[in-house]
């Protein structure tokens, strides 16, 4: 057994070494190469820009083709086979569906099939789906005979492992990519060479919806956390905002890339030295991109390209710490489904690599899946937040698979949440003029209190620029930002770890309860004449409340009420200062005149605060407190 063994092991090796002597008898023309492909066959396509361009023109033109099956996942090229006028000829099954093949597939003239980018691999290894022709474009081969699938590996590697005939362009303009990406010419049957240019896809500079919602994505990323990046103008975004969010080390491991991770390359925040896999290396299995993106990939160490069933693997992807999954989807109802393929009962794309990530991103220590949508379709007729997704619409990521949603208007965190917190969250950012329409739907289904205040229409937008780090007397790190209406848990958990003191000096009476009706009114904020400015432990979702400041503006004076509370753990170290600080400033800002407060005449710590604020303040005692009256109008230099 031993001995046969090394006896193949020898032939294998000869043979390889005599690839050049059988290398002329394999060219053909592509005309001749597809006369090989029977009637009743099953052809498997090259895919994306790596698309065998000839073959497929000359696979079309072949006649006394009947039933002939074509599969393949999105191709950028022609598909000619899944014209109408070629339905007695071919029938196209699509792993994903491209824009090329959408009218087939609506038409019932092609078929689909739903499945994980990461498993269409072992439909063809373990020949539940048999392979007769792969048709595909390689590299010209090395010294030793091996070809690299270039720009695409991800199942074109298995597909042409497992079809009985491999027919191939020799392309030489394709890249040579390194990695698990390699077939010898002795396993191609049929070399066809070819010089046409690469199919391109170039990213373009990203327009003002997709570069909102860019930068909250990119909020999300920290230093030294590992990127995976799908298809659209949204990852393009985050990808362009990268540059300028001073993050750094970096690393990719994803499904495709395009031209965006370039300029991070060439600045350094894209090098890979924190991965904890395959350090130093991007990992893919494709590319879409323009010309300069496949002269960067030829032959170039840092990129790696290995094949879906390794890329995409959950338990693969897991392995990344800090992994960030980035991914669209098409729509998402309030419990969290979220429908990525489909127009409701018209099929419109694919599962493709979204589950795989969201999966292996979550498991990922420090990970976080993100699937990103604008708030409307249609120009703004339709919200792509939904009471219920259409009929017909299919679930490609569940609401137990959700964590971050993201539109134009901020970021929710759903794993984990109840219904009511799920609802809440999703409504805060849809479209404003959609969100009175989202809580009726939402109340009259039981999904949120059947009391919950909303917002009026008018209010204005989440003041996104008031948010900020703040550092503490003790160098800690903390982060402010306005209320939202979400707050409410965060609120009542910081209220009852107060205490009785605390309490007392900031409601001027003992509360020992605090349900959900006596929240309503706080979290009732306009962001303009009435706002709540709060301090969390830190910017994550599972960060708690530890300060909170509210002013309340009278238009007869054009004087707010203010008002604070810190924590008792948190007193001390400076958050009250710089809490009055940024209230004054988002007052001022929406041009409030000053601010009135009471405060008990034994709350010494919060009356320095006020006078040590840098404006003019007058003071008053009466029953136990004083009345303190500041003007925004000039300054002491006191601060």
């Amino acid at each position: 057994m031993l001995q046969n063994r090394l006896d193949l092991e020898i032939m294998k090796r000869v043979g390889a070494k005599n690839w050049k002597e059988k290398y002329k008898d394999k060219v053909h023309t592509a005309k001749s190469a597809v006369q090989c492909i029977k009637p009743g066959q099953r052809v498997f396509i090259g895919s994306g820009a790596g698309e065998p361009q000839a073959l497929v023109e000359a696979l079309s033109r072949q006649q006394g083709l009947t039933d002939t099956e074509i599969v393949h996942i999105l191709t950028l090229g022609i598909a000619p086979y899944a014209e109408e006028r070629f339905g007695g000829r071919f029938r196209h099954n699509a792993y994903f569906i491209g824009p090329n093949v959408r009218d087939a597939v609506a038409e019932g003239r092609a078929d689909y099939t739903p499945i994980f980018l990461s498993e269409i691999p072992a439909l063809f290894r373990e020949r539940r789906v048999v392979v007769d022709t792969a048709l595909i474009t390689v590299s010209p081969p090395d010294e030793h005979g091996y070809c690299s699938y270039g720009v695409s590996t991800d199942i074109v590697k298995s597909g042409a492992e497992s079809a009985r005939v491999v027919i191939a362009e020799i392309n030489n303009k394709m890249p040579r990519v390194l990695g698990d990406c390699f077939i010898h010419v002795n396993d191609i049957d049929y070399l066809v060479p070819s010089s046409r240019p690469i199919l391109e896809g170039p990213q373009g500079e990203p327009d003002e919806l997709s570069s909102k919602i860019g930068r909250h994505i990119a909020n999300l990323i920290e230093d030294g956390a590992t990127l995976q990046l799908g298809i659209g103008k949204i990852p393009d975004a985050v990808l362009y905002y990268l540059k300028d969010f001073g993050l750094k080390n970096l690393g990719i491991h994803t499904e495709m890339f395009s031209d965006g991770v370039i300029p991070l390359i060439e600045k350094g925040i894209i090098n890979n030295s924190e991965k904890s896999i395959h350090r130093g290396k991007i990992i893919a299995s494709f590319v879409i991109g323009s010309r300069k993106l496949y002269d960067f990939i030829d032959n170039n160490p840092m990129v790696e390209f290995h094949p879906t069933e390794y890329t995409n693997d959950p338990f693969i992807i897991a392995r990344n710490k800090k992994m960030i999954a980035i991914n669209s989807a098409i729509e998402v109802d309030l419990t969290g489904q979220v429908c990525s393929d489909s127009l409701g009962d018209l099929f419109y794309s694919g599962i493709g690599g979204q589950v795989d990530f969201v999966r292996g991103a979550a498991r990922s220590p420090g990970g976080k899946p993100i699937l990103a949508l604008p708030s409307t379709a249609k120009n703004g007729a339709i919200s792509r937040i939904v009471p219920h997704l259409k009929e017909g619409a299919g679930v490609v990521t569940s609401r137990g698979d959700v964590h971050y949603i993201v539109t134009e208007y901020g970021s929710a965190y759903l794993h984990g949440k109840s219904i009511r917190e799920r609802s809440m969250a999703l409504i805060e950012i849809a479209h404003p003029k959609f969100r009175p329409w989202l809580l009726a739907e939402a109340k009259s289904r039981c999904l949120v209190y059947a009391d919950q205040i909303e917002l009026p229409i008018q209010t204005t937008l989440y003041p996104e620029n008031v948010e900020r780090n703040l550092e503490l007397k003790d160098s800690s790190k903390v982060f402010l930002r306005p209320l939202k209406l979400t707050d409410e848990s965060l609120v009542r958990d910081m209220f009852y770890k107060l205490s009785a003191e605390s309490v007392h000096y900031r409601f001027f009476r003992m509360i020992k309860t605090m349900p959900h009706k006596q929240l309503q009114e706080l979290l009732r904020v306009d962001y303009g004449q009435d706002m709540v400015l709060v301090v969390l432990t830190d910017k994550t979702e599972t960060a708690g409340m530890i300060g909170i400041a509210h002013y309340r503006n009278d238009s007869r004076t054009n004087r707010a009420e203010a008002a604070f509370l810190v924590r008792d753990d948190w007193q001390g170290k400076g958050i009250g200062a710089q809490l009055l600080e940024s209230l004054i400033e988002v007052a001022r800002h929406n041009g409030i005149a000053g601010f009135t407060a009471e405060v008990l005449a034994d709350n010494h710590s919060m009356l320095r605060v006020f006078h040590k604020c840098g404006f003019p303040i007058q003071s008053s005692l009466e029953d136990g407190a004083y009345e303190l009256n500041m003007s925004f109008t000039e300054e002491t230099g006191g601060a």
